[in-house]
């Protein structure tokens, strides 16, 4: 059983901390509205009942209380049928509709370079696509591209531009391609599998299966994310762990290269900054050391970077802070961990992220990302089942995100929306996946 001497001691700190809390607010940085605050400090800590489309916030290591402050929850949601009145809310000056709805489990969603959505629905092995918008706002053809897969998750057509040859999909054990061309809406051939991957199955089974694709700029290196096994076991131990909660690198013809990062618990969501080229990743850390600890985070992922899963966490004066289900371990790795871009909501389940290169969206989104929060459920009070723009200034992310899609509860935390993906159309409005209410919808910019 677990010692308890190291619990009382981090509850010791956490009192001296709770003790001293302030509310702060500050500027919003100069492209945006002047009317805007951020919530910092203790104010940027928020459940569902506070999020509101337009409202900042900013997290830091400094804000970060204790491991154990709080106890430990199981709040997981029962999905509850969309009310009658329950719609997405979105900023000022935007439109949102339900362009698809009774689909079993909608996930990642990618868009084609002839605009067509490709939808991956993990759990019965399929890849849809979608087509066109018409009158009265939904698809004007909806087919099954693939199916009899392995929980897929990722998708990327390669190579890049306006002609792909072929569609890689992130199968929970491997990743697969098929032959493609533009405005396919079926797979011509069976799936090649080009690379193994380690683990496959669900969490408490076989650990975090989703599986992301993306290539380089340069369309030499593909990055396929692999989630851990485990919240926090020991890799040295655990041999389940073995290549897990890593980035890790292959040609695009499969062939491994190397781990290009390390310690990123599930990187779910990948994608490529297209100002400086480098790989973001939107990550869920780990569980079960109080409500607000630890932050799930987006960030952009060094090369040869160790992000601290399992022995340590962002913040610190040190590099990282130990978790303390890992005290005296590796203390030659503490200097190494790297604090992430943006923290968000602690247990947010951070899913797909995109970065925004349309037209259509006010200018000041222009280079923004975005990124689908499926909702908590080691949180007392919860927290996500939203949509957030993550704000970057010349390709660096100003470390604030805001609230831009939400709705997705009722007032008394009943959940029936779960966001999951998100993708930008060739007009340059957004498509979203909820696997919640088994909907797609679709957010348009319509005026000031």
């Amino acid at each position: 059983m677990q010692s308890q001497f190291p619990r009382i001691a981090w509850r010791a700190a956490a009192a001296g901390a709770f003790a001293a809390l302030t509310l702060s607010v500050m500027p919003l940085h100069a492209d945006g509205p002047a009317s805007k605050t951020v919530l910092t400090g203790q104010a940027a800590f928020t459940d569902y009942s506070k999020e509101s489309p337009g409202v900042r916030r900013k997290l830091t290591t400094a804000d970060l209380p204790a491991p154990f402050a709080t106890e430990s929850v199981d709040n997981g949601p029962p999905v509850s049928p969309k009310p009658e009145d329950a719609w997405p809310k979105a900023p000022e000056g935007f439109k949102v509709e339900r362009y698809a709805s009774g689909i079993d489990r909608p996930r990642l969603i990618r868009t084609a370079p002839n605009g067509d959505l490709f939808v991956v629905l993990s759990e019965i092995g399929k890849v849809m696509v979608f087509r066109g918008v018409d009158a009265s706002g939904k698809p004007k053809q909806a087919e099954t591209f693939a199916e009899n897969l392995n929980l897929p998750f990722g998708l990327a057509f390669y190579p890049a531009g306006p002609n792909p040859k072929w569609i890689y999909v992130g199968n929970t054990d491997g990743v697969v391609r098929f032959p493609y061309k533009v405005g396919d809406l079926k797979a011509s051939a069976a799936p090649e599998k080009l690379a193994e991957l380690p683990g496959g199955g669900r969490l408490r089974g076989g650990g975090h299966w989703t599986r992301d694709i993306v290539f380089s700029k340069d369309g030499k290196r593909m990055f396929v994310s692999v989630g851990s096994h485990s919240n926090v076991d020991d890799k040295d131990t655990h041999p389940e762990e073995f290549h897990r909660a890593d980035v890790l690198e292959f040609t695009p013809a499969g062939k491994f290269v190397k781990v290009y990062a390390s310690g990123i618990r599930n990187c779910v969501g990948e994608a490529i900054n297209p100002t400086t080229g480098q790989l973001w990743c939107s990550t869920n850390e780990r569980d079960r050391l109080g409500d607000n600890l630890v932050p799930d985070y987006i960030t952009h992922v060094q090369e040869g970077g160790f992000y601290g899963w399992p022995w340590y966490y962002m913040g610190g004066d040190k590099g990282g802070v130990q978790d303390p289900r890992h005290v005296g371990k590796h203390p030659e790795l503490q200097a190494k961990v790297i604090t992430p871009d943006v923290l968000l909501q602690p247990h947010f389940a951070s899913l797909e992220m995109t970065f925004y290169e349309g037209s259509q969206l006010p200018a000041e989104y222009k280079g923004d990302a975005f990124a689908a929060e499926h909702g908590s459920w080691n949180k007392a009070n919860r927290a996500g089942y939203e949509v957030i723009r993550v704000p970057m200034k010349n390709g660096k992310a100003t470390g604030e995100y805001e609230d831009f899609l939400t709705g997705f509860t009722t007032a008394d935390g009943h959940v029936w929306g779960r966001p999951v993906g998100v993708t930008v159309a060739n007009d340059g409005s957004l498509f979203i996946t909820d696997d919640g209410s088994g909907s797609i919808w679709h957010v348009s910019y319509t005026g000031n």
